[in-house]
Formats: structure tokens, C-alpha cells, sequence
């Protein structure tokens, strides 16, 4: 067996503490564990955690369940159709080790940086973004997640309605309903959210945020058409509210699919939108650099919280997306993903119209890594999920989605995690047994 699998083989085994390894000596058996102390009684916690101080407020529970289907792997052997990120084949590994051997021997890499994030860093992710927004106007964040959840806990204070699109990421739901703000859906189509709804919505709440994904929404695909790309910009202006733009997987498009539009910030002089991106997506999942840019006092508050939360990026992590960005195998890196989820994308589509017509694909994305499909009236979501993971392949339902009670049952699969199209194909196949187990 080649060193790597031997490598990961001891990593798995000293992580279930059987063996201990010592660098430059070898691999140990481990000493048994010793006899687990008695368990204390934490029932207490139950009341402490439930306790909010006042009856008006949002419950402080979280539930992390959405985002968990999408990170946990699945066992050996399942086909990953609910995974959220690039396969390894697919990430840029040798670009990113070449980036981050090279960034640990910069001249203070190893220091403090700037809490707002590398000047440098700034200047790229600005230019990315367009239009008016300038260096001093981002902050580097960790990881898109974070990012998100810094712009709400500034924008929104406990309690309050945000407006979500219906269906829309869970993570961000969870984001929201862990900061106690109450999310509101707001249901879009194959053109993005609908201006009319938007209206009603911020004129029978009161909210002053709106969560969008005007590209490649997750999880319909939906790119914001554009005349409703001003549309929202000006319902959101007069209702004093800002816009959160996820801009979350711009790098993700998919080869033949024309020019992408610009980020609804690149179009606001007036600081509606607050705007978020990163590389995770495009790179991998332990790369956690992304940019929070905004016009106006709004950005001192997201700098603060920022501080508040996590002080900084990693200096290191900054130096190495400067030298990933920066480097040639960047450019061809985005090429060849382009290619790609095109290929997969194409490969899943044939096999599912081909095995399983009855799914319903109202949307075919020219971006990012998955499709929503649109399941038999009366089909239960959590039994389909169930018969498909017996069968082999890991999918994810569409429930968690919705913020309120779905029009329908719904599953997505992605296209991004798996091993190939030969692997889509066989998904696909197994998905079929599972669905005439249910359907």
C-alpha cells in the first residue's frame, strides 16, 4: 500500500488512542485506557440553558442538525451525493502546500497581523467585489460561516424578524436562530427572490435585514435575474434595511456558462449591502479565508464584533491566499474545476432524467456543485434519505431548508464531493433502488 494510506491508517488509529506515535521513532501500541470515571449528574444544565430571563425572547437552543448533514462523512463505501465541498481530487492540495511553505518563510509571518486582515489581502478580495468598495472596506473573516454570523449579530438585535430566502442555506438559519433573531422566508424561483414578496414581507415585519444569494442560490441554483437585481435593492433602501449578500461560490461556475453578474455590492453607492465571500468552496474546507465588506458606520460595528469574537485570521492562513491567488496554478486551478462540475454536472442530470424521471429538476445551474430536485407529492423525506443510505448513498433532504413549512418534499444532491462521474452514475443507480423501496 502506497505511504499515504499507511499514513492515514496510523492518523485513524492514534485518534481511536490504540497506538501513539513519536516523531522520529515510530508508531506505539498505547497503554490501555484506564477505567472511565463515574459519570456526574449534569440534569441541572437543562434548566440553566433553558433559562432566558424573559418570555418575550427567542429560545436559546441551537440546532446545528442542517449544517452537520452536509460536513459529517459518510460511512465507507456510500456514495457522497450530500457533501458541501470539493472532493479531494479536486482541491488545489500541491498549490496550497507549495502557497503555505512558501508564506511560513515570509518576513513576519509568523506575527501579529492587522486585525482588519493583510492590506494586501484586502486589496484582492476589494478588486474581486467591484465597483466602489475599496481595501480599507474589508475585513478578512474565517470562513464564510463566520462572516455570516458576524453581519448578523450586527445588523439585527435579539429577537428580531431577518428576512431568509425560502429555501435557503441552513447554516445561516442556525446562524440566526442562535443569535435569537426569528428568520422570516421570503419564496424564490428560478429568477431569485421575488420583488413583490420582498415588499410584503418587510412591510408586515419590520425587519431590517435581508439574507440573499443573488448567485447560484443554495439550494435551487437560482441566479437573481437582473431586473430584479435594482428591484431589491431599492425595496431594501426604503425600507432602511440592509441586504446580506452570500456571494458564497462566484469561483464555482461552471465552463460555457458566459459572464457571471457582478456582485449586487459593486452596484450600491449607499451601503445597503453588506457582502460576503470566501475561498473555501473553491480550495477546501480547512482553507478558512473570506472577506465581510461594507460601506458606511455599519463597518466599524462588523469590525468590532469581528475583534470581539476572534481577534484575527491566522497570520499564516492570510500569507498562504496571498500566495495562492497570487501563483499560476490559481488561474489554471479555476479552469480546470470550471471543466469539471460542468462534466459532473451534465453526468448527473442525464442519469437522473435517464433512471429517475419522476424527480422533478426545474432549475439546471451553470454554477456551483449541486441540484435540487423537486420530489412525488406525499413522498416522505426522511424515509427516502433513510431507503438511500441502506442503498449506499448519502443525500440530503430538503426540510432543513425551508424556515417554515415546505410547499414540498425535496432533496439535493451534489456533484462536487464525489470521486467522478463514474461515481455519480452508480449514485444515481443506488438512488433508484432506494426510491422504489419508498416512492
Amino acid at each position: 500500500m502506497s505511504p499515504v494510506t499507511v499514513s492515514r491508517a496510523l492518523a485513524q488509529l492514534a485518534a481511536e488512542g490504540l497506538v501513539v506515535t513519536r516523531p522520529g521513532a515510530g508508531a506505539f501500541r498505547a497503554r490501555p485506557r484506564p477505567t472511565a470515571a463515574v459519570a456526574g449528574d449534569t440534569s441541572w444544565q437543562e434548566v440553566t440553558l433553558s433559562a432566558d430571563g424573559a418570555a418575550d425572547l427567542v429560545p436559546r437552543s441551537v440546532d446545528a442538525s442542517g449544517v452537520l448533514v452536509s460536513l459529517a462523512a459518510p460511512p465507507p463505501g456510500v456514495v457522497e451525493f450530500n457533501g458541501g465541498y470539493l472532493h479531494p481530487s479536486l482541491q488545489p492540495e500541491r498549490a496550497m502546500a507549495a502557497a503555505l511553505s512558501r508564506a511560513g518563510r515570509r518576513p513576519g509571518a509568523w506575527g501579529r497581523p492587522p486585525t482588519e486582515g493583510l492590506p494586501e489581502l484586502r486589496e484582492w478580495f476589494a478588486r474581486g467585489i467591484g465597483g466602489a468598495i475599496t481595501a480599507a472596506e474589508v475585513l478578512i473573516t474565517s470562513g464564510g460561516q463566520s462572516a455570516l454570523t458576524t453581519a448578523l449579530r450586527a445588523l439585527a438585535p435579539p429577537g428580531a424578524p431577518v428576512l431568509v430566502e425560502s429555501p435557503t442555506y441552513p447554516g445561516m438559519l442556525a446562524i440566526a436562530r442562535a443569535a435569537g433573531l426569528r428568520p422570516v422566508p421570503v419564496p424564490v424561483d428560478t429568477d431569485g427572490v421575488k420583488p413583490a414578496l420582498l415588499t410584503d414581507a418587510f412591510r408586515a415585519t419590520g425587519a431590517r435585514v435581508f439574507v440573499c444569494q443573488p448567485l447560484f442560490q443554495n439550494p435551487t441554483g437560482a441566479v437573481l435575474a437582473p431586473d430584479r437585481r435594482a428591484e431589491v435593492l431599492r425595496i431594501a433602501r426604503e425600507a432602511g434595511a440592509f441586504v446580506i449578500e452570500d456571494d458564497f461560490v462566484r469561483r464555482l461556475v461552471h465552463e460555457s456558462a458566459g459572464p457571471l453578474p457582478r456582485p449586487l455590492a459593486a452596484d450600491d453607492p449607499d451601503g445597503v449591502v453588506v457582502h460576503v465571500c470566501s475561498l473555501t468552496k473553491a480550495t477546501s474546507p480547512s482553507f478558512r479565508v473570506s472577506a465581510l465588506a461594507a460601506h458606511g458606520p455599519v463597518l466599524e460595528r462588523l469590525r468590532a464584533i469581528q475583534i470581539v469574537d476572534t481577534f484575527f485570521v491566522p497570520r499564516p492562513l492570510q500569507e498562504a491566499a496571498l500566495e495562492l491567488v497570487g501563483s499560476p496554478a490559481w488561474p489554471r486551478h479555476l479552469r480546470a474545476i470550471s471543466a469539471e462540475l460542468k462534466a459532473r454536472r451534465d453526468t448527473m442530470t442525464s442519469a437522473l432524467r435517464l433512471d429517475l424521471p419522476e424527480l422533478s429538476l426545474p432549475h439546471i445551474p451553470s454554477g456551483g456543485y449541486h441540484l435540487w430536485l423537486r420530489l412525488p407529492d406525499g413522498t416522505d423525506e426522511a424515509a427516502l434519505t433513510a431507503a438511500a443510505l441502506r442503498a449506499g448513498v448519502a443525500i440530503t433532504p430538503g426540510r432543513p431548508y425551508f424556515s417554515a413549512e415546505p410547499p414540498a418534499g425535496h432533496v439535493r444532491l451534489s456533484f462536487a464531493a464525489v470521486a467522478g462521474t463514474g461515481e455519480i452514475a452508480e449514485g444515481v443507480r443506488r438512488l433508484r433502488r432506494a426510491c422504489d423501496e419508498v416512492l
